[in-house]
């Protein structure tokens, strides 16, 4: 037999090397797994730990067995990763590739190990891990989430009367498509026959790229308008630009020159409102008009022909929303969303900067003549008696709620339906007033000509997880047993959706009133129970240890760990401050401010969301003013990071630190496993999922932050919605990934790609001109979904 020599040659080094990152392997595994059992977690990890300690001391005095030991740790491996995850094959990853890589790492060392009795044992024994080896990949890949399998049953083509005056089809009027907020055409011309041939028409860039004091706070959020002639849209410092929907060239552009101090947590413009002055020859100035909120808070109108400022409307076309609001430091009180107009009035809401000050700037929402400029109405929720403008010397009622997001509006009916966001301070309740507490995180319908509420579906009760209502309201009619009802569906961020009556806001499918866990830093503050929809949630099962992600099974661990030490009663676990607690959903979703879609003729809502946990702790004041947590007016230091990550919360007890997606510091990897969003087919009239599936490749996401660039659906975080076609198609960018796609609504399947030159984060819209329908997407990326930032507007139609 041929027999191995042993020397202390470079074989030997390799070997010593290959064993000291075992020993030390199995030595964080053993302490970490050991830590994690007394938490009451798994065992695995001290045991396997255990086990590479063994295998690293036989393989330093180069012994043979140190592979059999190593081979039976993989075994063990194996049937305990797939005894506690299942056929999922993204939970699998970090259970079973390290060791598997470590696995072939340790094969190299077969040559230098004594005694090999033969060339044949170590043949055997190579092949033989090497098929263990090839098959966990293989059922790793082969088990990676897939689409839904089911699809959209063939239904009659429903008939679906929309409210709004301004409708969808050769034009995109509204921000919505209309202010039904449907984000629906009829347009049919591209469909899944001939998407595949999708191709740009043209690209425009806007040249509104961050200066260096502004980066890191950009996210070009725009979906454009199209009316007539010409496509409208604004950048994130707010320039409106008019272009040729035919070929991108620009008409004009009007600038506000809005300043870089204003910028809030983000710099964006979700969208324009287009008026057309009732009664008034359109070949008048500013007989059609588009309107704009800008970052520091004015309320601008601009000849839709021209770009010129409008002279009848506010002071040269400017009006400031900020009267009556008393001090507002740049960037606390600004306009992000398109205004929202209905019978004549511009409803208006504006973002207040989360987390900074419980004396921040009012929610107030206010209501202007769209053709003068004059403030016709204001709504103070906590000062019901100030219908204008307060008493001199006094202000709107600071700290309320706000709507940050974009409204929805019934022209017949006469109603505007605000999304509500959560008193100032999000996660503490303590000096709430009675009033905050009955409208925050409330739908909220109000009477367009008297500024007054007619009724309010609360979702979150005394909400302290910022479950803040970021998306639109739908407006449908409802299909109930005896006829059409006129309804809204309502997404929220924990995940349920809502149907109410949008004449009365009465749920048309139930809504429950459950208990919810009790506790935290403010026990007596916490309602008992909180409403949940049994129409539909978005909301994936309670998380467990089993749960939990990473890189490999070393930072699995620390996620466990992490798990075992924080506080975790499920859905609606209380904010604490002696440890961490898991919010889950996490603020940003559900549902956020992209909303959903709505096919009237199938009676098919698409609905992306995320699914990602936050970390969070309350930290007392004495520790946050000890690190220097202070409001932005008080050298906050830098903008644009994590919202929430080391929040002052000045004027409570309490700052907040959110580690939003739950990541780890070094890896950058999410603790939950994915997918972390993911896109959904509900039939409106019973609420059944149709199809579901993950959203976003991996390409653009790894470890450490740099790209896999591997083409594998994962489901990544995702902001902004969709659009539906009668083509039959879903059009939607959103995810990280930096790709737009063209989604068959039957099956959900994806038709078609395209990789954008930046982050997607923005809703598509799509139109025609001359016969040709073209799709358009803003590729602008954005800071907090870690995208590329840029500054392109891209037009797609068939060749």
């Amino acid at each position: 037999m041929l027999q191995f020599r042993y020397s202390m040659g470079r074989g030997s080094i390799f070997v010593f090397v290959i064993a000291l990152i075992i020993l030390l392997i199995g030595l964080v595994l053993a302490a970490g797994g050991a830590w994690l059992a007394t938490l009451g977690g798994s065992w695995y990890y001290v045991l396997s730990g255990l086990g590479l300690i063994a295998t690293g001391i036989l393989l330093a005095t180069h012994r043979r067995s140190s592979v059999w030991v190593y081979a039976l740790i993989v075994l063990a491996t194996v049937a305990w990763a797939f005894n506690e995850a299942g056929l999922n094959g993204w939970a699998l990853v970090p259970r079973i590739v390290a060791p598997l890589v470590l696995l072939a790492v340790l094969l190299l060392t077969l040559p230098f190990l004594r005694p090999v009795s033969s060339w044949r044992a170590a043949v055997f024994l190579l092949a033989g891990l090497t098929m263990i080896a090839a098959m966990g990949a293989a059922g790793i890949a082969l088990l990676a989430p897939r689409q839904g399998a089911n699809s959209v049953p063939e239904m009659a083509a429903r008939q679906m009367p929309d409210p709004s005056p301004l409708q969808p089809g050769a034009d995109w009027p509204a921000y919505g498509g209309s202010y039904s907020a449907r984000r629906y055409s009829p347009l049919a011309q591209i469909m899944p026959a001939n998407v595949g041939q999708l191709k740009r028409a043209w690209v425009v860039n806007t040249g509104d790229l961050p200066s260096e004091h502004a980066k890191g706070t950009y996210g070009a959020e725009t979906t454009p308008l199209k009316v007539g002639d010409s496509l409208y849209l604004c950048t994130p410092k707010n320039i409106i630009i008019s272009l040729d929907p035919r070929t991108g060239k620009e008409n004009w552009r009007y600038n506000p020159e809005v300043p870089d101090e204003n910028i809030p947590y983000t710099a964006a413009c979700r969208g324009l409102a287009y008026y057309s002055v009732p009664g008034v020859n359109s070949a008048q100035l500013c007989a059609n008009r588009l309107l704009e909120g800008t970052l520091d808070a004015r309320l601008i109108a601009v000849d839709a022909k021209s770009g010129q400022p409008c002279p009848d409307f506010g002071r040269a076309g400017t009006v400031d929303t900020t009267t009556g609001i008393g001090e507002h430091d740049p960037g606390m009180f600004s306009i992000t969303s398109a205004p929202t107009i209905v019978r004549g009035i511009v409803v208006v809401g504006h973002q207040v900067l989360d987390g900074q000050k419980r004396d921040a700037p009012s929610g107030v929402i206010q209501g202007y003549d769209a053709v003068s400029g004059e403030l016709r109405w204001a709504w103070d929720m906590a000062r019901p008696d100030i219908t204008v403008l307060p008493p001199e010397h006094e202000t709107y009622t600071r700290g309320t709620p706000n709507m940050w997001t974009t409204a929805s509006a019934d022209e017949h009916l006469g109603l505007v339906y605000l999304p509500l966001g959560v008193s100032a301070v999000d996660y503490w309740s303590g000096s709430r007033s009675p009033a905050e507490k009955e409208f925050a995180t409330s739908l909220v319908a109000l009477d367009v000509t008297t500024g007054r509420p007619v009724w309010h579906f609360q979702t979150v009760h005394n909400d302290v997880w910022d479950y803040d209502l970021g998306s639109q309201a739908t407006l449908v009619d409802y299909p109930a047993d005896q006829g059409p009802v006129p309804a809204l569906v309502l997404p929220s961020k924990r995940g349920d959706i809502f149907v109410l009556d949008r004449r009365t806001g009465k749920p048309l499918t139930p809504v429950e009133e459950r208990p919810v866990p009790s506790g935290g830093v403010e026990p007596k503050q916490r309602a008992p129970t909180q409403p949940f929809s049994t129409f539909h949630t978005l909301r994936k099962p309670d998380l467990t240890e089993a749960m939990m992600w990473g890189m490999s099974p070393i930072d699995q661990m620390i996620c466990r760990i992490q798990f075992r030490r924080a506080s975790y009663e499920g859905f609606f676990t209380p904010p604490t401050s002696d440890r961490h607690s898991i919010e889950y959903p996490g603020y940003n979703g559900g549902s956020d401010w992209g909303g959903v879609a709505m096919d009237p003729r199938l009676g098919v809502l698409i609905a992306n969301y995320n699914d990602m946990p936050n970390y969070n702790r309350l930290v007392p004041r004495a520790e946050a003013d000890k690190l220097g947590w202070a409001p932005r007016d008080q050298a906050r230091g830098k903008i644009g990071g994590a919202e929430g990550a080391g929040d002052p919360q000045a004027g409570a007890p309490y700052a907040i630190d959110v580690n939003a997606g739950w990541r780890l510091p070094v890896t950058g990897l999410l603790c939950k496993q994915p997918p972390y969003g993911g896109i959904r087919a509900i039939d409106l009239k019973t609420g059944k999922t149709l199809w579901d599936r993950p959203l976003g490749q991996a390409r653009t996401n790894g470890p450490f932050g740099i790209p896999s660039m591997l083409p594998i659906t994962i489901g990544t975080p995702n902001n902004g919605g969709s659009v539906v076609t009668a083509g039959g198609l879903v059009f939607i960018a959103a995810s990280t990934d930096n790709l737009i796609r063209a989604i068959d609504i039957k099956t959900g399947r994806t038709l078609w790609t395209d990789r954008l030159p930046a982050g997607g984060q923005a809703t598509p819209m799509t139109y025609s001109v001359d016969g040709k329908q073209y799709v358009v997407i803003m590729a602008g990326g954005h800071h907090f979904m870690e995208t590329p930032v840029g500054d392109t507007l891209i037009a797609y139609a068939l060749p």
